[in-house]
């Protein structure tokens, strides 16, 4: 029994801002973001706009594709650090915005950044075990709720968006998802987190980050997920099609692509577009590419946020 993927979808606010937009106190500049980052917009929410309602449009997307009915889904899993409330979950909220009914078990997966992979890896469980036949997996978060508007290190660096993948059993096939695995380490929980807590100060706070720790680590981790990925499934570099990593800032995908002297051209680069969309960024870029993804080929997603987590996986189209 395998989870393969049929459904792609995606959602992004209304509002863009580019980084000329930005307010003149910040003291930056378009080309300053973009040599260091590669961010060159980010979209935000607005009026009327939250973590559920992107998430929500993502999802209907997906099953749109995958020509799924909503009420057919029998798990959704929401990866996110920003949800509308403290409580219910954010995927009891898509849960009611989609309306299904069928009594589906709903929740969120809380690992910021890696929160798409670990909400994939848990959906693949479910189906691999035959809890699930079907599963709507979403990536979705509103960063720019918890911005210090002020920090100019950490406010360009991020934006809000939602991403979704619609996952189905298949048997007897070589098809979708051959490997994900997922890690932490909990020893590096000061490097990159929020001001607040409910359980501390009653507010969500703001993202504080020490940029240098959190750029070495990532780019370690991306390269020794990525061996691993490749090791464990017998593959070599050249049997990958593409990849598909958090796009966090394209210096840690530079390189990552230096390290592991991977073809550029297999790497997929979504964060001029969308900026650091935290869970969302993946299943963002995997919907920028779905109608140009053939047939049997290999896509490794790997990922990294807060906490320190991170993870990598194997998709077979």
């Amino acid at each position: 029994m395998r989870s393969v993927v049929v459904g792609f979808g995606g959602a992004l606010p209304r509002k863009c801002i580019k980084n000329d937009e930005l307010p003149a106190s910040l003291n930056t500049s378009d080309e300053w973001i973009s040599q260091r980052t590669g961010i060159k917009q980010r979209y935000v929410i607005g009026e009327g706009e939250s973590t559920s309602t992107l998430a929500a449009k993502a999802a209907k997307d997906a099953l749109d594709f995958a020509k799924i009915s909503p009420n057919d889904v029998e798990l959704i899993v929401v990866g996110t650090t920003t949800g509308d409330y403290t409580f219910p979950a954010t995927a009891c909220v898509v849960q009611k915005k989609l309306n299904i009914t069928n009594g589906c078990p709903a929740f969120d997966v809380s690992a910021a950044c890696s929160g798409f992979i670990y909400a994939l890896d848990i959906a693949d469980s479910f189906i691999r075990t035959k809890r699930a036949r079907s599963a709507l997996v979403i990536g979705a978060d509103s960063f720019s709720k918890i911005l210090d508007w002020n920090d100019r290190s950490s406010c360009v660096l991020f934006g809000d968006g939602a991403g979704a993948v619609v996952l189905k059993a298949e048997e007897d096939t070589d098809r979708g998802i051959q490997y994900c695995k997922i890690y932490a380490d909990g020893s590096y929980t000061d490097c990159l987190v929020t001001s607040g807590g409910v359980a501390t100060t009653q507010g969500a706070g703001v993202v504080t980050m020490k940029g240098r720790e959190t750029f070495k680590f990532a780019v370690e981790k991306f390269c020794d997920s990525f061996r691993e990925l490749l090791k464990n499934n017998n593959l070599a570099i050249d049997d990958i099609d593409l990849i598909v990593p958090h796009q966090a800032n394209v210096r840690i995908i530079n390189k990552l692509i230096d390290v592991l002297k991977i073809d550029p051209k297999k790497v997929v680069i979504t964060i001029d577009k969308h900026s650091n969309t935290s869970a969302a960024t993946i299943p963002l870029a995997l919907n920028e590419i779905k109608d140009t993804i053939g047939a049997n080929k290999n896509i490794v997603l790997l990922s990294m946020g807060a906490g320190f987590t991170w993870g990598a996986a194997l998709v077979k189209m």
